[in-house]
């Protein structure tokens, strides 16, 4: 059996689903369970408010009871849904933005996050506290651009360079790129400001890989 990692784009940009899945590229190999990038029709542009974050939760929901799957990553850097979809499966499900903070306080003791725009911080905050790391974060700082000036492969990379260096001069040894739609200039951040980028739906896809591959033997032994 071939095991199938789902990756779901909860907002409607194309453009953001088509970087979330060249950011995964990487993660897939023969050998290693299949990663697969959908978006979820009757999303709204982006994750914007907290009506955005509640009302996509219902949705997902639906949409994980019909697609079986060994693991799921719901590709929004603000978690939405993701206590409401563990409800209703029994595989895995990760919150891009708590697997990006997992991996950047393992290369880091501080870290900085650059969020999709003002309303994107207090959702954020709110997951930061209920890890218990919010005193871990050197700075948080919004853009403030369109999804589809942030899927530019030009447009939106100096504003993310500058406000990289601006946290790693706050003491971030760490930067999460706090928007699925940034995945595509991790490398040139980081290049940039010198210190780790975390892109977060690579953060969880590595973290359901674990997750999948860990839980082979188990299931083989269940099987005999």
């Amino acid at each position: 059996m071939v095991d199938r990692i789902l990756v779901v784009n909860p907002n409607s940009s194309a453009s953001c689903t088509s970087g979330i899945d060249a950011a995964l590229a990487g993660f897939r190999a023969p050998g290693l369970p299949r990663i697969e990038v959908m978006q979820m029709a009757g999303g709204p542009p982006a994750v914007v408010t907290w009506r955005d974050w509640f009302g996509v939760a219902e949705p997902l929901c639906r949409l994980v009871e019909r697609e079986a799957a060994s693991a799921y990553v719901i590709a929004c850097v603000s978690d939405p849904g993701v206590d409401a979809i563990r409800t209703v499966t029994r595989a895995p499900v990760f919150g891009p933005l708590r697997s990006a903070v997992a991996a950047a306080l393992a290369r880091a003791d501080r870290f900085g996050l650059i969020a999709f725009g003002d309303p994107s911080l207090p959702r954020q905050r709110r997951a930061l506290q209920a890890m218990g790391v919010e005193r871990r974060l050197a700075g948080h700082i919004p853009l403030n651009l369109p999804m589809e000036v942030l899927t530019d492969p030009a447009a939106p990379r100096a504003a993310l360079i500058s406000a990289a260096q601006a946290m790693v001069g706050q003491g971030a040894e760490a930067v999460i790129l706090g928007c699925a739609g940034m995945a595509s200039h991790r490398a040139a951040v980081e290049a940039a400001c010198g210190v780790p980028v975390i892109e977060p739906c690579q953060a969880a896809a590595a973290l359901a890989l674990q997750a999948v591959i860990a839980a082979r033997p188990a299931l083989a032994q269940a099987a005999e």
